[in-house]
C-alpha cells in the first residue's frame, strides 16, 4: 500500500523573472512536494527527521562519519535499511582520551544490555550519553571490538578490507581530530545472543527499516558513526549486504 508523505524544499533561487509580479519579492520560494514513499534511504530517513528539521547526515555504507554533539543535545542513529550494523563512539571533546567505555558501562549498568534511562560511561566513569529512546527493538553489543584489517584477515581475506577502525580514525580525521585509540564500540542494532553457558553466536539485526536509538550528550562530545563494512557474516543481514544509515543531531 502507497503511503504519502508531504515534505517542504527550499529553493533558493531567484524568481526576480517570474512571469507573476507578486513573486518579484520573494527571494526564497518554499514549494510541497508529495512524494510516494518507496524503500529507499532517503525518503526513509526524511521521513524520520526530527520536527525541527535537523540536518540528517548520511553514514555511507561501508564507511564512517563523524560530529560534534554538545551537552543537552540528542543524537539519533537511523537504521534506515533495518539490518545496518552501525558502530559507534563518543570522546569527551575536551580530552579525547575520554571516551565512552563498554568495559566501564556494563559493570556501572550491571547488565549486557542498556535501555531507555540509562546512562553510558566512559572509562573515568562520568556518563557521556543517556539513551532517551530506542524503537528497534533494543538488541545492541556492547561486547564485540571494531573490527579491523587484522580480522579480516583471519575471516580468509588476502587484500585489504574496509573496517571499522580505520572508518572511526578517517572520520575523525575529517573533521580535524587525531583518534587517541581505537576503543571498543557501541554496535548498534547488533545482534549477538549469549547462552548461559557461554557461546556467542553471530546472527542479524532484528531491527526494521526506519528504526532509531536517540540519545542525549552527557558531555560536549565527538561522536563517530561507521556503517560496519562486514560482508562475510551475517551481523548485517542474511544477505551480508552493508548499507548506509544516516544520523541527526538536534
Amino acid at each position: 500500500m502507497s503511503q504519502w508523505y508531504i515534505l517542504p524544499f527550499k529553493i533558493r533561487n531567484s524568481i526576480e523573472n517570474s512571469a507573476n509580479d507578486n513573486a518579484k519579492h520573494n527571494r526564497i520560494l518554499v514549494t510541497i512536494i508529495l512524494i510516494n514513499l518507496s524503500d529507499n534511504s532517503l525518503q526513509t530517513a526524511t521521513r524520520l527527521k526530527p520536527q525541527n528539521m535537523a540536518e540528517t547526515v548520511t553514514i555511507p555504507a561501508r564507511l564512517g562519519k563523524a560530529s560534534i554533539a554538545k551537552t543537552g543535545q540528542s543524537i539519533r542513529v537511523i537504521n534506515t535499511h533495518g539490518n545496518q550494523v552501525v558502530d559507534t563512539w563518543a570522546f569527551n571533546l575536551k580530552d579525547l582520551s575520554e571516551f565512552q567505555s563498554n568495559e566501564h558501562t556494563r559493570p556501572t549498568l550491571m547488565s549486557m544490555m542498556f535501555k531507555p534511562g540509562d546512562s553510558l560511561y566512559t572509562n573515568k566513569r562520568r556518563a557521556i550519553l543517556e539513551v532517551e529512546e530506542d524503537t528497534s527493538g533494543g538488541i545492541h553489543d556492547l561486547l564485540m571490538a571494531a573490527c579491523d584489517d587484522y580480522r579480516y584477515k583471519l575471516l580468509g581475506c588476502t587484500e585489504y578490507h574496509d573496517n571499522c577502525s580505520d572508518n572511526l580514525i578517517n572520520a575523525m580525521k575529517e573533521i580535524g581530530y587525531d583518534a587517541p585509540e581505537v576503543p571498543s564500540p557501541m554496535n548498534l542494532f547488533m545482534n549477538i545472543p549469549w547462552t548461559p553457558s557461554g557461546s556467542l553466536s553471530w546472527e542479524a539485526p532484528v531491527s526494521k527499516p526506519g528504526d532509531y536509538i536517540q540519545f542525549r550528550a552527557k558531555l560536549d562530545c565527538v561522536v563517530v558513526f561507521s556503517a560496519c563494512p562486514q560482508d562475510i557474516l551475517p551481523i548485517n543481514g542474511v544477505d551480508r549486504s552493508p548499507t548506509e544509515a544516516h544520523f541527526s543531531i538536534f
